[in-house]
């Protein structure tokens, strides 16, 4: 994907013209460049900028700003650059980049393109090296491609961008599997899809209908719908065009095939009580991986909606409360089960799904966690949010 993008854009493609050491890394474009250190030494450094993309086409940088991975440069005696100071602070940007400082060198009108922007920075810490280093090449510091391990089809420019590289990293060796793929469960597919996860594991044996496309991501046409497709097979086609490693299974769980799991680090459970339901609850069990299982109840009482929508988490921290009542494995129709009616509306699923991929998140320490809740309720009347079972 690299290469491509150097061989697409002018811009890009004649940094290395130039004779330029770059590479992308992630959603940045990094270079290497010469520099002199504090005590006089000629030394390498690299400059590390935000990269603006429409799919595989670069645009107008969107920040004159670049972070700086080496010592603080200096002019040929010994002092700091002054101008090109921004901020001292060290980040982890993620994918193996970290940076010291930040630099800013702003044009009255902006920088045109990368090569402008990358250039006029290299030309200003580079400058002293060459004067102290007369023989130094400093367009001769060539790098071999990294292997393009990505699971996107094209650079994912949005965690980068927002300076959470490092949090997002630590998503990429999940192995998702999603039993359930309807409202809710499609809703937080579409969500962990925009996740560098090595893997996502579609699991639903119903057919793609009418009233899925009312509570599902997106907007199939009637043609699409006069397909008859299964949901995963669906959802997977439209989701490939973005994330390489989905992998739809068109069945029902059952005994017979819970070794679909395997391998799996994480599941997300959005189907109904049941037989079927306790037998994925054990196998996650037995599997030693985390779960969270959703459910919502609404009701038609006077003319308005309302009710509780839930979200309970299963880890190693915590097993038996799932089942102690927090999770129904009655039958759909049991009358004491709150969860068990089949009112659904499109907000309320994709709320239920954000806030079950919130939690994922937080177990794997994306977010902060210090109430580390394995149980919460939402209900609509309100706006009440409770949570309980902590560990």
């Amino acid at each position: 994907m690299s290469q491509k993008l150097f061989d697409r854009n002018p811009d890009l493609g004649k940094l290395r013209e130039d004779g330029y050491a770059v590479q992308i890394r992630g959603g940045f474009l990094v270079m290497d460049v010469p520099y002199v250190d504090a005590k006089g030494g000629v030394r390498l450094g690299r400059l590390i900028s935000s990269l603006t993309l429409a799919g595989d086409v670069t645009q107008r940088p969107d920040s004159h700003t670049v972070h700086w991975d080496g010592d603080y440069p200096c002019n040929t005696g010994g002092e700091e650059i002054e101008p090109l100071r921004h901020s001292n602070a060290a980040v982890d940007l993620g994918g193996g980049l970290a940076a010291k400082y930040m630099f800013s060198c702003k044009p009255p009108e902006g920088y045109a393109d990368y090569h402008a922007k990358m250039t006029t920075y290299a030309g200003v810490i580079a400058g002293p090296a060459a004067a102290a280093k007369p023989e130094l090449k400093l367009r001769s510091y060539a790098v071999p491609e990294p292997e393009d391990d990505t699971v996107f089809n094209y650079t994912e420019t949005a965690s980068d961008r927002a300076g959470i590289g490092a949090l997002t990293a630590r998503l990429k060796n999940e192995r998702v599997a999603f039993i359930g793929l309807g409202g809710t469960g499609a809703y937080a597919f579409d969500l962990v899809a925009k996740t560098p996860v090595a893997e996502i594991r579609l699991i639903d044996g119903d057919d793609f209908l009418t009233h899925n496309a009312f509570r599902t991501p997106g907007a199939p046409s009637l043609d699409e719908l006069r397909q008859v497709q299964k949901k995963v097979h669906y959802l997977a086609g439209i989701y490939s065009k973005m994330h390489r490693n989905i992998v739809p299974h068109a069945v029902a769980l059952d005994q017979s095939n819970l070794y679909l799991l395997d391998g799996a680090t994480f599941a997300f459970i959005s189907m109904d009580a049941g037989e079927a339901k306790k037998l994925v609850v054990r196998k996650c069990e037995e599997m030693g991986i985390p779960f969270v299982d959703v459910g919502m109840g609404l009701e038609l009482v006077d003319g308005s909606l309302g009710g509780i929508l839930r979200v309970t988490a299963s880890t190693l921290d915590m097993r038996a409360h799932v089942h102690g009542g927090r999770i129904s494995f009655g039958s759909a129709d049991d009358e004491n089960d709150l969860y068990a009616t089949n009112i659904q509306v499109a907000d309320l699923n994709a709320l239920n799904a954000a806030m079950a991929v919130v939690k994922w998140k937080k177990i794997r320490g994306f977010y902060r966690d210090l109430e580390r809740e394995h149980h919460s309720t939402y209900t609509t009347d309100g706006n009440m949010l409770l949570n309980g079972d902590q560990s």
